[in-house]
């Protein structure tokens, strides 16, 4: 799922802090902010002006998408894909002072249940071995040509085993570990995880509410070096503030691993069955901070800074889409929505690493 811009918005913040949540404010922060390059619009404007929008309240930016299956399995070279497509945006995203976290999406990340969307057009599946070995060969180029400080091999793996069928399932185990064992050996110095969907562990999707955990998740990637948290309580919370103290923790169960939340964020408006508003919004990303203290969590990925302007992208549109369409922090014309001056309350915090 996936990036922005007063004194009336900071009041509606400074209000919503004061009423909310049931924490108490800090002057630091121990994780590090970012956002994804996915622009409003599908132009190189509209990318541009993004980033140096966000850059100035972030310290990671995000590339989170679905393998170039196509051209991988038409034989084109990774070193040449990545050359034509992500070289030149990451140079410029580290001229602007940001690191890189970088995911590799296995399935489809609008509908878990299926394949990834290219693998469908071709006919092919991640439960292949040349499929996976052609997954392994981009991530060992994607290590070489642009050195992420953390890289994902797998997203929202839970929802993955809850929503998908069980042989695609164990096609994502074998070659998450398969490409992790690679980039060990390959001397990588990144930080590897895998993602997993908080609400799908707390049954809040849909199902009874009853806590299932991710302890099957720690089991079947044993290499993760940081739990990677994808979380969209809006479809399961009616307020910020109704979160529990320990949505993050119980994760963990006990470990000392590090925690990044690398995707999520909260609606301003409706959503399908949801109701919501930018007030809510700004409420949450105050609300959203105490549970990262709360962990002493190590990033705070939104993918989002700006609310997609759908009309502007070609057709077919996934219909999962609307549904986040809205959680940016800005409309689609980079107009911040009170939720910015949160986040920016937030940026200002001193960062103890």
């Amino acid at each position: 799922m996936r990036s922005t811009l007063g004194a009336f918005a900071l009041a509606l913040v400074l209000t919503a802090a004061a009423c909310g949540g049931g924490g108490q404010s800090s002057s630091t922060r121990t994780w590090v902010m970012g956002f994804a390059p996915v622009p409003p619009r599908p132009t190189t404007a509209a990318v541009i002006q993004g980033i140096d929008l966000w850059s100035q309240r972030a310290e990671y930016a995000a590339i989170h998408e679905e393998l170039p299956w196509t051209d991988l399995l038409a034989g084109m070279s990774p070193d040449a894909i990545l050359d034509r497509d992500k070289v030149q945006l990451v140079a410029y995203l580290r001229s602007k002072g940001l690191q890189l976290y970088f995911m590799a999406d296995l399935t489809d990340g609008l509908s878990r249940g299926e394949e990834a969307p290219q693998l469908r057009a071709l006919g092919r599946s991640i439960t292949e071995p040349a499929v996976q070995q052609a997954y392994r060969n981009y991530m060992l180029a994607v290590e070489r040509k642009l050195h992420p400080e953390v890289i994902g091999l797998a997203a929202e793996t839970n929802l993955i085993r809850a929503a998908g069928l069980p042989a695609v399932y164990s096609g994502v185990v074998a070659a998450a570990n398969a490409a992790a064992a690679d980039l060990l050996a390959a001397g990588s110095s990144a930080t590897l995880m895998v993602s997993v969907q908080v609400e799908t562990a707390w049954d809040r999707l849909g199902g009874s509410g009853n806590y299932v955990g991710v302890e099957q998740d720690f089991s079947d990637f044993p290499f993760a070096q940081m739990l990677g948290l994808s979380s969209y309580p809006y479809f399961a919370f009616a307020q910020p503030e109704d979160i529990p103290d320990n949505y993050y923790s119980r994760l963990l169960n006990g470990r000392a691993l590090p925690v990044m939340v690398v995707e999520g964020g909260w609606t301003s408006a409706a959503a399908g069955p949801v109701q919501s508003t930018t007030a809510l919004q700004a409420r949450y990303i105050t609300r959203h901070a105490q549970l990262l203290d709360a962990i002493g969590a190590r990033g705070l990925i939104q993918l989002l800074f700006a609310d997609l302007d759908l009309a502007s992208f070609p057709p077919p549109i996934p219909p999962s889409v609307p549904l986040f369409v809205n959680i940016g922090l800005t409309d689609s014309d980079f107009n911040g929505k009170p939720a910015l001056a949160a986040w920016d309350a937030l940026h200002a915090r001193q960062l103890k690493r």
